[in-house]
């Protein structure tokens, strides 16, 4: 939460430490009973029936039934209830914005998209959301005490404790750097912020949709114009002394390699090799040099190659646009081997446009990660396009603030 956070911390809605923990256990299913609530927590009877009590006064569960008998009376069934409060998660990220809209079980009611444009200002950005979440209100009816909180997944870096988006690269507007976005939204919406990057906000999505499994180790990668990645072992966030963003594309895959795009990045990094820029940069150099391409037939005069041209050429089977795309992603392998390497985690998330809109990518990247992976096949990693797409960090964002109805009060 924001150090000049002044409205209610969501963590404080559930004031009990034992009544957080059981309403976690409730969240991790979608229906669980009394009796496996009381061999998980290892509490006694009588104080899981008043706790259970205490949340069903509340309103954060209710009762769903009943469970199949084991000899005995049918045990009563426990879930979230929906209704209580809604969450919403804002992305924030260089190529478009994306707002959802989520009741308390995590299911998604509505989302919105906006386009980063050059006119795309924090203001701008700001005044845009507000108008939806306002048309949200009136829409679904929701009462501002049932309004739980803002999260935002952002791009980098940033300051998750005082709300600040720092030193931002590559937005096409301009003022996106050191605005206090939180305190922004808070002044505005009257409903606590939270900011986190936003792929700690899409791990947490993933997270959650895999929540039945018990997946402990998970790494999420977001390949867009930059590198993005988060880790969680052992089912928690793994924080660094501070947020870097597009810290992973300077891992250095050749050191007299191509140098970066600006001058205090490495030359030879993998962000030179296997981002959308990337791509973007070697297709326009090899139609300057004259070779023939689909692209060609979809360019203004002196219209560089974009993202939206290069997605086309890989659904008409243009040889250069896969070309180039292969050896990106060939590139991208061998850095996400490293990582493999290093971190071992059970499952790999991968997102970002190069990875859910077409298969291309994807597949030439866990192919190279696997064979370069030591210990392979002993060590089995899962690879994955993930359950929310392009809506993991903004559905990610708005889990953030369900999330802390658990967590210890700052208070």
């Amino acid at each position: 939460m924001s150090k000049d956070n002044h409205y209610p911390d969501p963590a404080d809605r559930i004031t009990s430490q034992k009544a957080k923990e059981i309403f976690s256990m409730v969240r991790r299913k979608h229906e669980i009973s009394k009796l496996d609530l009381l061999n998980q927590s290892g509490l006694t009877v009588s104080t899981l029936t008043r706790v259970l009590e205490d949340l069903l006064n509340l309103g954060v569960i209710e009762e769903c039934g009943f469970g199949a008998s084991t000899g005995g009376r049918r045990p009563i069934l426990y879930r979230v209830r929906a209704d209580y409060g809604y969450s919403l998660g804002l992305d924030i990220s260089r190529v478009s914005s994306r707002l959802v809209l989520l009741n308390l079980s995590g299911k998604k009611l509505a989302a919105s998209v906006w386009d980063m444009h050059e006119e795309m200002t924090p203001e701008a950005l700001l005044h845009t959301v507000i108008r939806q979440i306002e048309a949200w209100k009136d829409e679904y009816e929701i009462q501002e005490d049932h309004l739980i909180g803002l999260g935002i997944g952002a791009v980098g870096p940033l300051n998750r404790f005082t709300g600040y988006i720092e030193n931002p690269e590559w937005f096409q507007a301009p003022g996106w750097r050191n605005i206090n976005i939180a305190a922004r939204f808070e002044e505005r919406l009257h409903i606590p912020v939270m900011l986190d990057n936003g792929a700690n906000t899409a791990i947490i999505a993933e997270s959650f949709a895999d929540r039945m499994k018990n997946v402990r180790h998970m790494l999420y990668v977001h390949v867009g114009i930059g590198l993005r990645s988060a880790m969680m072992s052992d089912g928690k966030l793994i924080y660094g002394a501070m947020d870097m963003e597009g810290s992973l594309g300077q891992m250095i895959i050749q050191s007299d390699g191509i140098p970066y795009r600006t001058r205090d990045g490495n030359h030879g990094c993998l962000d030179s090799y296997c981002t959308v820029y990337a791509i973007e940069r070697e297709l326009n150099a090899k139609l300057r040099m004259g070779r023939n391409s689909y692209l060609a037939s979809l360019l203004e005069p002196n219209e560089p190659v974009q993202l939206r041209h290069v997605m086309q050429g890989l659904k008409r089977q243009d040889p250069l646009t896969t070309e180039i795309v292969t050896q990106a992603a060939t590139y991208f392998g061998i850095g996400l081997a490293n990582l493999l390497n290093v971190l071992h985690p059970e499952k790999v998330v991968l997102g970002g446009p190069l990875m859910t809109n077409h298969d291309l990518y994807f597949y030439t990247a866990t192919q190279t990660a696997i064979r370069k992976t030591y210990h392979y096949p002993e060590y089995q990693v899962v690879f994955s396009k993930g359950a929310f797409g392009e809506e993991a960090i903004a559905v990610g964002a708005a889990l953030l603030v369900i999330d802390r109805l658990s967590q210890h009060s700052s208070s």
